[in-house]
């Protein structure tokens, strides 16, 4: 597949811990898969029940509620064919005891969801499946969890990984603490991302992508202000999406404005 494919018959499975990961960390790549021709498969493990809503709910709503709501209005934004709740419960920061939940995603058997998402994945003959790094991008226990799941499912189907993570260095210079990510890993009290000769792969795309992609962090109304992502900043902060291959090329190879970078083992 060249960089001006057109991808049409070809699926690839996404999987994020919780609503709002998917347009900060793959918006770019989920809509330009998308435009391609791509059939896109979004797999959420939680419903982020933890994350405080910084609006008011409404009259009887629950958190979760609000979350999968806004979850479903970005999935659309973004142009998923298909999404996919797991239905695992958010585990919180480190040492939160939301990891002892019964439900929490941490507490959860990996290899039975890794199972899952492989079925999931089978069944739409997703020969890419899209996780979380090793790392978990910025060490989030649910993050932690979605790369162990993500990875054990791409090698029950022989599918190519893509490990999502962010370039620290670059956003160094580029946003310095305009990143989602700073105050995430800052809250969890853990660094963040890896160094640019780590990563293989880094996704961009025009204007109109980077309009979507704040369009569906900003439909996350209950987590995102909109004041903390200004459209005049926001491609230097969210201009690239940084991902390390595991297996042979696969769908976001093929995508046009896919920067090499430094080719490392993963």
């Amino acid at each position: 597949m060249t960089a001006s494919s057109d991808l049409r018959g070809h699926t690839v499975l996404v999987l994020h811990a919780h609503p709002d990961d998917e347009a900060i960390f793959t918006g770019i790549t989920l809509r330009r898969l998308a435009d391609a021709g791509a059939r896109t498969v979004l797999v959420v493990a939680t419903a982020g029940e933890l994350g405080e809503s910084r609006l008011p709910l409404r009259p009887g709503e629950t958190i979760p509620e609000r979350r999968l709501a806004e979850l479903e209005e970005a999935a659309d934004l973004l142009g998923v064919s298909r999404l996919v709740l797991l239905g695992r419960r958010d585990s919180g920061l480190p040492g939160w005891p939301a990891a002892e939940h019964a439900r929490a995603l941490t507490a959860a058997d990996p290899l039975q969801l890794a199972r899952q998402v492989a079925e999931i994945a089978d069944d739409e003959g997703a020969g890419t499946i899209v996780h979380d790094d090793e790392h978990g991008i910025y060490g989030h226990p649910d993050h932690r969890a979605a790369f162990r799941i993500g990875a054990t499912a791409a090698e029950l189907v022989g599918a190519t990984g893509y490990r999502v993570t962010v370039d620290r260095e670059h956003l160094h210079v580029t946003a310095r603490d305009g990143h989602l990510v700073h105050g995430a890993a800052r809250a969890a009290a853990v660094p963040f991302g890896r160094v640019t000769a780590e990563i293989g792969l880094a996704v961009s795309g025009s204007a109109e992508h980077l309009a979507c992609k704040r369009a569906a962090m900003i439909a996350h109304e209950s987590q995102i202000d909109p004041a903390d992502v200004p459209a005049e900043d926001f491609a230097n902060a969210y201009g690239f999406e940084w991902y390390r291959r595991s297996g042979a090329p696969g769908l976001l190879d093929a995508l046009g404005n896919v920067h090499l970078l430094a080719r490392v083992p993963v």
